[in-house]
Protein backbone atom coordinates (compact mmCIF):
# COMPACT_ATOMS: atom_id res chain seq x y z
CA UNK A 1 0.00 0.00 0.00
CA UNK A 2 2.77 2.46 0.92
CA UNK A 3 4.65 1.82 -2.33
CA UNK A 4 1.48 2.39 -4.37
CA UNK A 5 0.81 5.68 -2.60
CA UNK A 6 4.39 6.83 -3.04
CA UNK A 7 4.11 6.25 -6.80
CA UNK A 8 1.03 8.40 -7.37
CA UNK A 9 0.17 12.07 -6.85
CA UNK A 10 -0.21 13.20 -3.27
CA UNK A 11 -3.41 15.06 -4.19
CA UNK A 12 -5.92 14.26 -6.93
CA UNK A 13 -9.20 16.09 -7.50
CA UNK A 14 -11.62 15.00 -10.21
CA UNK A 15 -14.63 16.94 -11.53
CA UNK A 16 -15.15 18.90 -8.31
CA UNK A 17 -18.45 20.76 -8.14
CA UNK A 18 -19.51 22.90 -5.20
CA UNK A 19 -22.92 24.56 -5.00
CA UNK A 20 -24.51 26.69 -2.32
CA UNK A 21 -28.18 27.57 -2.05
CA UNK A 22 -29.00 31.16 -1.16
CA UNK A 23 -32.77 31.28 -0.83
CA UNK A 24 -34.19 30.44 -4.25
CA UNK A 25 -30.80 30.88 -5.95
CA UNK A 26 -28.39 28.00 -6.51
CA UNK A 27 -24.85 29.37 -6.63
CA UNK A 28 -22.28 27.19 -8.36
CA UNK A 29 -18.82 28.16 -7.09
CA UNK A 30 -16.86 25.27 -8.63
CA UNK A 31 -17.96 23.83 -11.94
CA UNK A 32 -15.89 20.68 -12.41
CA UNK A 33 -12.35 21.24 -11.19
CA UNK A 34 -9.63 18.75 -12.06
CA UNK A 35 -6.35 19.15 -10.20
CA UNK A 36 -3.39 16.95 -9.33
CA UNK A 37 -0.29 17.67 -7.28
CA UNK A 38 2.84 15.54 -7.55
CA UNK A 39 4.87 14.59 -4.52
CA UNK A 40 7.19 17.42 -3.58
CA UNK A 41 5.54 19.83 -6.04
CA UNK A 42 4.78 23.43 -5.08
CA UNK A 43 1.69 24.99 -6.68
CA UNK A 44 0.08 28.42 -6.34
CA UNK A 45 -3.66 28.95 -6.85
CA UNK A 46 -4.53 32.51 -7.82
CA UNK A 47 -7.76 34.19 -8.89
CA UNK A 48 -9.93 37.20 -8.27
CA UNK A 49 -11.55 37.84 -4.91
CA UNK A 50 -14.68 35.72 -4.56
CA UNK A 51 -13.64 33.24 -7.24
CA UNK A 52 -13.83 30.31 -4.80
CA UNK A 53 -10.16 29.76 -3.92
CA UNK A 54 -10.78 29.19 -0.21
CA UNK A 55 -13.75 26.93 -0.99
CA UNK A 56 -11.53 24.86 -3.27
CA UNK A 57 -8.80 24.60 -0.65
CA UNK A 58 -11.32 23.40 1.95
CA UNK A 59 -12.47 20.66 -0.42
CA UNK A 60 -8.89 19.68 -1.26
CA UNK A 61 -8.10 19.32 2.44
CA UNK A 62 -11.25 17.38 3.30
CA UNK A 63 -12.63 20.15 5.53
CA UNK A 64 -15.77 20.16 3.39
CA UNK A 65 -17.28 17.72 0.90
CA UNK A 66 -18.05 18.59 -2.73
CA UNK A 67 -21.53 18.61 -4.23
CA UNK A 68 -20.08 16.26 -6.86
CA UNK A 69 -16.66 14.90 -7.74
CA UNK A 70 -13.97 13.38 -5.57
CA UNK A 71 -10.70 14.15 -3.82
CA UNK A 72 -7.94 11.65 -3.08
CA UNK A 73 -5.21 12.46 -0.57
CA UNK A 74 -2.22 10.15 -0.41
CA UNK A 75 -4.20 7.54 -2.34
CA UNK A 76 -7.32 7.62 -0.14
CA UNK A 77 -10.68 8.85 -1.46
CA UNK A 78 -12.13 11.32 1.04
CA UNK A 79 -15.76 10.74 0.05
CA UNK A 80 -15.48 7.06 0.93
CA UNK A 81 -14.46 7.81 4.53
CA UNK A 82 -16.64 8.62 7.50
CA UNK A 83 -16.03 11.77 9.55
CA UNK A 84 -13.64 10.07 11.97
CA UNK A 85 -11.59 8.47 9.19
CA UNK A 86 -11.41 11.78 7.31
CA UNK A 87 -10.16 13.45 10.46
CA UNK A 88 -7.51 10.77 10.89
CA UNK A 89 -6.40 11.17 7.27
CA UNK A 90 -6.15 14.94 7.64
CA UNK A 91 -4.10 14.53 10.81
CA UNK A 92 -1.76 12.06 9.12
CA UNK A 93 -1.39 13.52 5.66
CA UNK A 94 -2.30 17.23 5.60
CA UNK A 95 -0.91 20.33 7.27
CA UNK A 96 -2.92 23.56 7.14
CA UNK A 97 -1.67 27.16 7.33
CA UNK A 98 -4.24 29.96 7.31
CA UNK A 99 -4.10 33.73 6.89
CA UNK A 100 -4.92 34.02 10.60
CA UNK A 101 -2.84 31.69 12.73
CA UNK A 102 -5.72 29.85 14.51
CA UNK A 103 -3.46 29.00 17.43
CA UNK A 104 -5.40 28.03 20.55
CA UNK A 105 -5.14 31.07 22.86
CA UNK A 106 -5.10 29.16 26.14
CA UNK A 107 -2.08 27.03 25.18
CA UNK A 108 1.59 27.90 24.84
CA UNK A 109 3.43 27.88 21.52
CA UNK A 110 4.96 24.55 22.49
CA UNK A 111 1.58 23.03 23.37
CA UNK A 112 0.00 24.37 20.16
CA UNK A 113 2.68 22.86 17.96
CA UNK A 114 2.66 19.53 19.82
CA UNK A 115 -1.14 19.27 19.58
CA UNK A 116 -1.38 17.41 16.22
CA UNK A 117 1.01 14.76 17.56
CA UNK A 118 -0.87 14.47 20.85
CA UNK A 119 -4.14 14.08 18.94
CA UNK A 120 -2.71 11.04 17.19
CA UNK A 121 -1.65 9.69 20.62
CA UNK A 122 2.07 10.13 20.17
CA UNK A 123 3.79 9.78 23.54
CA UNK A 124 3.88 13.20 25.17
CA UNK A 125 7.64 13.19 25.62
CA UNK A 126 8.18 12.55 21.91
CA UNK A 127 5.46 15.04 20.89
CA UNK A 128 6.93 17.87 22.95
CA UNK A 129 10.51 17.09 21.95
CA UNK A 130 9.52 17.15 18.27
CA UNK A 131 7.58 20.39 18.71
CA UNK A 132 10.45 21.99 20.64
CA UNK A 133 12.93 21.11 17.89
CA UNK A 134 10.69 22.49 15.15
CA UNK A 135 10.00 25.71 17.06
CA UNK A 136 13.74 26.16 17.39
CA UNK A 137 14.01 25.55 13.64
CA UNK A 138 11.60 28.45 12.96
CA UNK A 139 13.42 30.75 15.36
CA UNK A 140 11.10 30.49 18.37
CA UNK A 141 13.24 28.60 20.86
CA UNK A 142 12.94 31.56 23.26
CA UNK A 143 9.14 31.65 22.94
CA UNK A 144 8.17 28.08 23.84
CA UNK A 145 6.14 29.02 26.91
CA UNK A 146 4.54 32.13 25.42
CA UNK A 147 0.85 32.08 24.60
CA UNK A 148 -0.32 33.47 21.23
CA UNK A 149 -1.28 36.85 22.73
CA UNK A 150 2.33 37.24 23.88
CA UNK A 151 3.75 36.66 20.38
CA UNK A 152 4.08 39.11 17.52
CA UNK A 153 2.14 38.56 14.30
CA UNK A 154 5.16 37.11 12.55
CA UNK A 155 5.95 34.85 15.49
CA UNK A 156 2.38 33.55 15.62
CA UNK A 157 2.50 32.70 11.92
CA UNK A 158 5.85 30.96 12.27
CA UNK A 159 4.36 28.90 15.10
CA UNK A 160 1.41 28.08 12.82
CA UNK A 161 3.82 26.89 10.12
CA UNK A 162 5.59 24.70 12.69
CA UNK A 163 2.25 23.23 13.79
CA UNK A 164 1.33 22.43 10.16
CA UNK A 165 4.62 20.61 9.61
CA UNK A 166 5.14 18.87 12.96
CA UNK A 167 3.63 15.61 11.71
CA UNK A 168 5.76 15.72 8.54
CA UNK A 169 2.65 15.54 6.33
CA UNK A 170 3.08 14.75 2.64
CA UNK A 171 0.77 17.69 1.78
CA UNK A 172 0.62 21.26 3.12
CA UNK A 173 -2.29 23.53 2.17
CA UNK A 174 -1.95 27.26 2.84
CA UNK A 175 -4.63 29.94 2.46
CA UNK A 176 -3.06 33.40 2.10
CA UNK A 177 -0.43 32.44 4.69
CA UNK A 178 1.28 35.84 4.58
CA UNK A 179 -1.81 37.96 3.88
CA UNK A 180 -2.02 39.29 7.44
CA UNK A 181 1.66 40.26 7.74
CA UNK A 182 3.73 43.28 6.78
CA UNK A 183 6.26 42.99 3.98
CA UNK A 184 9.28 41.95 6.04
CA UNK A 185 7.39 39.36 8.10
CA UNK A 186 5.58 38.07 5.02
CA UNK A 187 8.86 37.48 3.20
CA UNK A 188 10.35 35.76 6.27
CA UNK A 189 7.39 33.41 6.72
CA UNK A 190 7.22 32.56 3.02
CA UNK A 191 10.96 31.88 2.84
CA UNK A 192 10.60 29.63 5.87
CA UNK A 193 7.73 27.70 4.29
CA UNK A 194 9.72 27.08 1.10
CA UNK A 195 12.83 26.10 3.05
CA UNK A 196 10.96 23.59 5.21
CA UNK A 197 9.05 22.32 2.18
CA UNK A 198 12.34 21.44 0.50
CA UNK A 199 13.77 19.98 3.70
CA UNK A 200 10.77 17.78 4.48
CA UNK A 201 9.91 16.89 0.87
CA UNK A 202 6.24 17.81 1.30
CA UNK A 203 3.97 19.06 -1.45
CA UNK A 204 2.76 22.63 -1.05
CA UNK A 205 -0.44 24.22 -2.38
CA UNK A 206 -0.78 27.93 -1.63
CA UNK A 207 -3.74 30.19 -2.30
CA UNK A 208 -2.32 33.70 -2.67
CA UNK A 209 -3.09 37.06 -4.21
CA UNK A 210 0.61 37.97 -4.18
CA UNK A 211 1.94 37.39 -7.67
CA UNK A 212 5.56 37.70 -6.49
CA UNK A 213 5.08 34.79 -4.11
CA UNK A 214 3.18 32.75 -6.68
CA UNK A 215 6.01 33.18 -9.20
CA UNK A 216 8.43 31.46 -6.81
CA UNK A 217 6.52 28.16 -6.93
CA UNK A 218 6.81 25.38 -9.50
CA UNK A 219 3.43 26.02 -11.11
CA UNK A 220 0.64 28.58 -11.05
CA UNK A 221 -3.01 27.78 -11.76
CA UNK A 222 -5.81 30.31 -12.05
CA UNK A 223 -9.34 29.77 -10.70
CA UNK A 224 -11.85 31.57 -12.91
CA UNK A 225 -15.54 30.92 -13.58
CA UNK A 226 -15.45 27.82 -11.43
CA UNK A 227 -12.60 26.11 -13.26
CA UNK A 228 -8.84 25.86 -12.90
CA UNK A 229 -6.67 26.96 -15.80
CA UNK A 230 -2.93 26.48 -16.18
CA UNK A 231 -1.08 29.75 -16.39
CA UNK A 232 1.29 29.92 -19.31
CA UNK A 233 3.95 32.52 -19.93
Amino acid sequence: MTEARDAGPVLQARALVKEFRQGPVLLRVLAGVDFAVARGERVAIVGSSGSGKTTLLQLLGGLDLPTAGEVEIDGEAMHRLDDAARGNLRNRAVGFVYQFHHLLPEFTALENVAMPLLVRRTKSGIAFATARALLARVGLSERLEHRPAQLSGGERQRAAVARALVTRPPLVLADEPTGNLDGANAAQVFDLMLELNREFGSSLVIVTHDERLAARLDRVVVLAEGLLHARTG
